[in-house]
């Protein structure tokens, strides 16, 4: 057996050490990679500064550093050198200070791995020191090419792998392979691929907006479709900071050209400050996002950022439209009276025009749960137009819905005894949320909301939003419930009502069915007998004699099927005896029976005890009927079945103004037992049942511990 598992365990054990092997060799080559890359770049910074004092600044290197004319009074050469130097050294610094930060924290993860080798080889190609420095050194300028090119390689690769290591969706291989391709080719063509192979200017735009789409669409795939709600969060910090970097690098590049500035020296290391800084939000947003450890929530930063992004950017407009207006004003140029005056109204305008910006921002990317109230009355003034009281709770899902800018809110209620959606907005695509609709005290519904995306939670302002809101449609949901319950009791009666006129013209059509095929014949009859008798009365008396003997019989019969057919309707006892006379009626002409079947078997006979309130209140008289057939039947099905020695009949009128009757014997029946008797007008256990729920009552047929069945019925009064 252990042999077994040894031979089993081996596959497993070879697949640890290669990886193991594979993870140990990456290690090494990042480490040896950015050792002698940082070793490279550390040399040639003297070479750099060497470069800018003697050609680079007075004559230009090439497109790497153009031509900068020094102002007469100002700084020096040397000064503008050193700001150049520590500009670029400062953005490398930040690079290498995340790349090794990242490697302390996740050596053990590939894609720290891979992250730290990114800003490594961007954070040393991407400033022109390595460029300008290396030229005339054949090695050390082939290594920074090589860097250059694992740096953009190394950086796609990322971006397609992020944050689990899969290529999500897979056909971003084919183009991660075609990124290399080009970068491998742009390397041995020495950085001139494009003017090497003469590519025309609109398809290298359309090769580096392709592949930075592909990048992007990749991310936005996988945020969307793969991502865990961590994953997710890691994702907006990257993004976050290429938003930044990208913003900063296309802003500032197009600030280089010539036409939009005056070339001076200064002008160049303010735009090449500003574009650096712009960029070091990538490693410091990638860095956070590999390591999360903590993982901060990052819409707050995404908030601030674009408020005061575009509060900047409406202060430099409002500032210049300001200058320029006062100055053709006061027909001048420059003038410190019109420099004060913009100045005050950018500063009149900067607080309102924050808050605007901020509210704005915040609609933008949560919608208005800042201003309840707000979303309050407007919801107010729907209700104050004409609304059908069923559309009141779609406009306030519709409401909800719009003002926190989710995918899904509906609400249900309880209708007809089950939980019932009565509105809806939207489509539940992501994770739902229940929340309860309380008023005075009781839960009159739920609402359901969506999160805007998948794992993602509420914020403590969206939070209060909904509390507030919840608060105020307790009263609407509690109205919406009673007109919901008022039709559905109208409904209720009316179907009622439908069933009564069928019943009543049902009965009625039995009536006359009754009277017309079988009363009316016999009446007919009746007259014809009575008049072929009146014929032979003078002629042949004796026949006469004989047909009035025969018309007597029939006369008795006939009426004894009319007194059935009033029995049927309403038994003539409880019109002359009562309710009460009408039972011990029953019961003693019952009792006869009774003892004859007890011997026969032998048994002892039947006692049947009746205990009622002398006198019974004024009863309707459907109960007075309801309660005579349930008794009878009763007594019938314990006399015929039960073997009983006893049975006790109760009538017992509550506090509550209901009517109990109760019936209970000794005999053996089981209560599961569905038998219908044979009496006249015979109505079974399960007619029992109904006698009682057609009168809003209830009945209930158990077994009783000591043997015997009991039969209890309630009835309102």
């Amino acid at each position: 057996m252990s042999m077994e598992i040894v031979k089993g365990s081996n596959p497993e054990m070879r697949n640890e050490r290669k990886t193991a092997w594979r993870m140990l060799i990456l290690q090494l080559f990042v480490l040896v990679f950015s050792l002698i890359t940082a070793a490279l770049y550390i040399g040639s910074i003297p070479k750099y500064y060497t470069a800018l004092v003697q050609t680079c600044i007075v004559q230009g290197c090439g497109i790497l550093v153009p031509a900068m004319p020094l102002p007469d009074q100002g700084l020096s050469l040397d000064s503008y050198a050193l700001l150049f130097v520590l500009i670029d050294c400062v953005f490398t610094f930040v690079f290498y200070s995340t790349s090794a930060i990242v490697l302390w924290k996740g050596f053990r993860e590939p894609m720290g791995l891979l992250a730290a080798l990114a800003m490594v080889s961007f954070g040393t190609s991407f400033p022109s020191l390595v460029m300008v420095a290396s030229e005339g050194s054949t090695f050390a300028y082939s290594w920074f090419m090589f860097v250059s090119m694992f740096g953009w390689i190394s950086l796609s690769l990322f971006f397609f792998l992020f944050p689990d290591g899969m290529f999500v969706p897979r056909w971003t291989r084919a183009a991660f392979g075609l990124i290399v391709f080009v970068d491998v080719l742009n390397f041995f063509l020495e950085g001139n691929i494009w003017n090497s192979l003469h590519i025309p200017e609109f398809l290298q735009l359309f090769w580096y907006g392709g592949s930075t789409l592909i990048l992007i669409y990749s991310q936005v795939y996988r945020f969307r479709k793969v991502s865990s709600p961590a994953q997710r969060q890691q994702t907006k910090w990257v993004v976050f900071g290429v938003s930044i970097g990208l913003v900063g690098f296309v802003g500032m590049s197009a600030l280089f050209d010539p036409s939009l500035n005056d070339g001076s020296a200064m002008t160049y290391v303010y735009l090449n400050a500003i574009l650096n800084l712009s960029l070091t939000a990538i490693p410091v947003t990638l860095m956070v996002s590999i390591l999360r450890q903590r993982l901060w929530n990052i819409d707050p930063i995404v908030n601030r950022t674009l408020v005061y992004a575009a509060l900047s950017i409406c202060v430099v407009l409002l500032y210049t439209l300001a200058i320029l207006y006062l100055s053709r004003l006061f027909q001048t140029r420059d003038n410190y009276i019109v420099s004060l005056l913009a100045t005050a109204v950018v500063a009149v305008a900067f607080a309102p025009l924050k808050e605007w910006l901020q509210r704005q921002i915040n609609r933008l990317m949560k919608g208005r749960h800042d201003d309840p109230y707000a979303v309050l009355l407007e919801l107010g003034n729907q209700f104050i137009q004409p609304i059908a009281p069923e559309d009141i709770l779609d406009a306030v899902v519709r409401t909800v819905k719009d003002a926190l800018r989710l995918p899904y809110t509906g609400i249900s209620i309880g209708v007809g005894g089950q939980d019932t959606l009565v509105a809806s907005a939207g489509e539940p695509n992501n994770d739902l949320h229940v929340m309860p609709i309380i008023h005075r005290g009781e839960e009159l519904g739920m609402l359901h909301i969506a999160s805007r995306s998948p794992g993602e939670t509420f914020t403590l302002e969206d939070s209060k939003f909904l509390d507030v809101l919840l608060r105020q449609a307790g009263p609407i949901v509690e109205n919406v419930n009673m007109t919901l319950g008022m039709k559905l009791l109208a409904h209720d009666l009316q179907e009622s009502r439908e069933k009564l006129v069928l019943a009543r013209e049902e009965e009625r059509r039995q009536i006359r069915k009754n009277l017309h095929d079988d009363l009316a014949p016999r009446l007919a009859a009746l007259a014809l007998n009575a008049a072929t008798a009146q014929k032979y009365v003078v002629k042949q008396p004796d026949t006469a004699i004989e047909m009035l003997a025969d018309l007597r019989q029939v006369i008795r019969s006939t009426v004894d099927e009319i007194r059935t057919l009033v029995h049927d309707l309403r038994p003539p006892t409880l019109d002359e005896l009562g309710l009460i006379g009408a039972i011990q009626e029953r019961i003693a002409l019952l009792s006869k029976p009774a003892m004859l079947l007890a011997d026969e078997a032998g048994a002892a006979p039947l006692s049947v005890e009746l205990h009622a309130p002398q006198p019974l209140p004024s009863l309707p008289a459907a109960v007075e009927v309801a309660v005579y057939r349930i008794v009878t039947e009763s007594l019938v099905n314990v006399i015929k079945h039960a073997k009983a020695t006893s049975c006790t009949i109760r009538l017992d009128v509550s506090s509550s103004h209901q009517l109990r009757v109760e019936i209970s014997d000794n005999g053996t029946v089981p209560p599961s037992r569905s038998g219908i008797s044979s009496s006249k007008g015979g109505i079974g256990l399960v007619s029992i049942r109904e006698r009682a729920t057609e009168l809003g009552g209830n009945c209930t047929i158990e077994r009783l511990e000591n043997g015997g069945t009991r039969v209890l019925a309630v009835l309102p009064l």
